[in-house]
């Protein structure tokens, strides 16, 4: 299972988002996690009632959607135009690609993650409040759900980042599945309390094998006809 440290997890999104270096912005914080994300996903399906793909929006919280987008305006008209965060939305995915976008596909008793593809229809909205990211991650093959349920899970395994899904339309189908549903399983809530009590030097320590951020995923879980 892939790992990242804190460190490289702050480099990539402050590339991403900030397209700055990183300088700055830890020492504003102090403790894990550092940034939160609200997540809405839709599990994509294609004719067959196969999973061709995981479509995001991810909301990132206030402080840090704005840091992401100073100097962005570049007409000074105090709107951020589609065309002004393009370059914001190219730079995030291609950063965010070492880290599989912090995604996690797999089916129901199987150790290993489904591969997916790079990421199609990615763009960027700001609206005055915060910043959203959307894109489409297509699996490298289309899954038939039908006799085992499927998993996804989004989260960041060092938990620099601290990915949740919204309190109302957190997950939909989306396309032809008759007789699927999708449904956010809660994380382990003893889990976020013990982590409040822990030091950055106990996150500067995450060995390279380490998944600590994977307690914390809400996981999404699909399911077709009856189980």
């Amino acid at each position: 299972m892939p790992y990242w440290s804190g460190r490289a997890t702050r480099a990539a999104l402050h590339v991403a988002l900030l397209g700055a270096a990183t300088t700055g912005f830890a020492a504003s914080v102090e403790a894990h996690p550092h940034v939160w994300a609200t997540v809405r996903s839709e599990v994509v399906f294609g004719p067959r009632t196969e999973i061709t793909g995981i479509r995001h929006a991810w909301t990132f919280d206030e402080f840090y959607s704005a840091m992401a987008v100073q100097g962005l305006d570049t007409n000074g008209d105090g709107t951020y135009a589609k065309d002004e965060l393009e370059p914001l939305a190219k730079v995030n995915v291609e950063s965010l690609k070492d880290f599989d976008y912090f995604t996690y596909v797999r089916r129901e008793g199987d150790d290993t993650f489904l591969p997916l593809k790079g990421p199609e229809d990615y763009w960027v909205e700001y609206d005055g409040t915060a910043l959203t990211l959307h894109f489409t991650l297509p699996l490298e093959a289309p899954l038939s759900p039908s006799s085992k349920s499927v998993t996804v899970d989004v989260y960041d395994p060092s938990f620099f980042v601290a990915f949740g899904f919204a309190e109302t339309d957190p997950v939909k189908i989306a396309g032809s599945a008759p007789g699927c549903a999708a449904k956010v399983v809660a994380a382990d809530p003893e889990a976020a309390e013990d982590a409040k009590a822990l030091t950055e030097s106990f996150f500067s320590q995450l060995g390279p094998d380490s998944n600590y951020g994977s307690q914390f995923a809400q996981t999404v879980t699909v399911t077709c006809g009856a189980e």
